[in-house]
C-alpha cells in the first residue's frame, strides 16, 4: 500500500521518470464515473463543449529503488472549465451546471503507463490563471491518489484566447506568474503543446513513487 509520504516523495530523473508537484484539488471535483477518452460532450443531451481541440496524453511511470517502469492500471481523472470559464456539474454563485458531465472523464493507464484524452483548450475565469485538474487513482477500492494541475504558456494562451468561442469573455485578468498556486510549483506542471491540425495535442509524463 503506498502511503502519503510516498505519494509525496518525489525524484526527479532522466526520461520518462519525472517526479511533479501536488497541489489542490480544488472545489470542482465530482467522482463522475465516465470512462471515456473523449470528454468534450455532456451524456446529459449530447452537447459538445466548443473550443480549441486538444489531445492529452498521460505517461505515467513508477519509480522503484531499481529505476522506473510503466505503471500500468491506474485511473487518471481529469477535469476543467470549458471555453467561458464553466464547470459542469457545479452550483457556483454565477453559474448552475448541476447534472451537466462535459469536461470531465477517467481512463485507466494501459500497459505502457498512457492514457489519453481529446478535450478543448480550457478558458479562463477570475482568480486563476489556465489551467487542467487532473488526479491519478488506484482502481476501488481507493487506496491512493495524486492530485495535481496543468498549466499553459501565456502567450499561447492569448493566441486562443483571440478566438471565439474563447473572447466572448474579455481578456483575462490573471497570468502564470501572479497565480498563487502556479508559484508552488507551477513550472514543473507546464505543458509543451504542438500544433495538430486546427488544434494542438501535448504528452505529460509523471513518475509516482511506490
Amino acid at each position: 500500500m503506498m502511503t502519503r509520504r510516498d505519494l509525496l516523495h518525489f525524484l526527479g530523473a532522466a526520461g520518462a521518470c519525472a517526479g511533479r508537484p501536488q497541489q489542490t484539488e480544488g472545489p470542482y471535483y465530482l467522482d463522475s464515473k465516465l470512462n471515456r477518452s473523449d470528454i468534450r460532450s455532456d451524456p446529459a443531451d449530447g452537447s459538445v463543449a466548443e473550443g480549441v481541440p486538444l489531445l492529452l496524453e498521460f505517461k505515467v511511470s513508477r519509480l522503484t529503488e531499481v529505476g522506473c517502469a510503466p505503471f500500468a492500471g491506474a485511473v487518471v481523472d481529469v477535469w476543467h472549465c470549458d471555453a467561458r470559464g464553466i464547470y459542469s456539474g457545479v452550483h457556483d454563485p454565477n453559474f448552475n451546471t448541476t447534472g451537466k458531465k462535459f469536461l470531465r472523464g477517467y481512463q485507466i493507464t494501459d500497459k505502457a503507463g498512457i492514457a489519453r484524452f481529446r478535450t478543448i483548450y480550457p478558458g479562463w475565469y477570475p482568480g486563476r490563471t489556465v489551467h487542467i485538474h487532473f488526479k491519478i487513482r488506484s482502481a476501488e477500492p481507493r487506496r491512493w491518489e495524486f492530485t495535481s494541475q496543468l498549466y499553459f504558456d501565456d502567450a499561447l494562451s492569448e493566441q486562443v484566447f483571440a478566438q471565439n468561442p474563447y473572447a466572448l469573455s474579455g481578456k483575462r485578468m490573471m497570468r502564470n506568474k501572479d497565480d498563487f498556486l502556479f508559484r508552488s510549483g507551477g513550472d514543473r506542471l507546464m505543458l509543451s503543446l504542438e500544433k495538430d491540425g486546427e488544434g494542438y495535442k501535448t504528452s505529460f509524463e509523471i513518475a509516482l513513487h511506490s
